[in-house]
């Protein structure tokens, strides 16, 4: 499969003022690193990288990157961002060994609909919205699905209940909460209003019984 190719350039200078100047020039300072080998400072055309993420696979896309004329198969493993302005000030690349799987966080995508919990006026809660898996570089999967068609008041969708594509694993708690049914306030208040008012038909109808056997005994 053709990969999209980002070009890098080696032996960026370090420190802010050079990164800052980096970035003035449509350039993103970062660095490549994995594969027992030593991490390698690179500066990437910001352009190329934000073209070679914007696919299906976002962040978890599988590319190469041209290192002047030395290609690695990389993943963007972390960005850092300004705090302020949030913009991308730096990259960090994954080696990467096409017969190796890879650890990647993959989106967990809602599907179906909770009938059964909508109806007793509840809400569907997303507990959980990625999941970090192990899978092949080129088998890395868009989402993960969770089906809600069968949720209840009563139940939960949890890491266990996942139905992971095949070569797909996770190393995750099977027993954590990917999604959980909940009351909302106002069908909380109409539930507890009807309980109150069960008690109240329960404690009119006890009473007329004592008024009847009271009214047998005078007789």
């Amino acid at each position: 499969m053709q990969q999209t190719v980002v070009k890098a350039t080696l032996g960026r200078p370090t420190g802010s003022r050079a990164s800052r100047r980096l970035r003035a020039e449509g350039r993103l300072p970062g660095v490549v690193y994995g594969l027992g080998k030593d991490p390698q400072p690179v500066a990437v055309d910001f352009a190329e990288l934000r073209a070679a993420l914007t696919g299906s696979a976002g962040m978890n896309a599988v590319f190469t990157l041209d290192l002047e004329g030395d290609e690695e198969q990389v993943l963007v493993r972390d960005v850092q961002r300004d705090p302020i302005r949030r913009v991308v000030t730096h990259a960090d690349f994954l080696r990467i060994d096409p017969d190796q799987k890879v650890r990647v966080n993959v989106p967990i995508e809602l599907i179906g609909e909770a009938k059964e919990v909508l109806e007793a006026g509840g809400l569907v809660e997303q507990a959980m919205f990625e999941i970090e898996v192990e899978v092949a570089p080129d088998a890395i999967p868009e989402s993960i699905p969770a089906d809600v068609s069968n949720l209840t008041l009563d139940s939960r969708i949890a890491v266990a209940d996942l139905e992971l594509p095949d070569g797909v694993t996770t190393l995750v708690d099977e027993e954590i909460s990917v999604v959980v049914p909940v009351v909302s306030r106002a069908a909380k208040m109409a539930t507890d209003d009807e309980a109150d008012d069960l008690d109240e038909l329960d404690e009119t109808e006890a009473g007329d019984d004592g008024d009847e056997a009271a009214a047998d005994e005078e007789e």
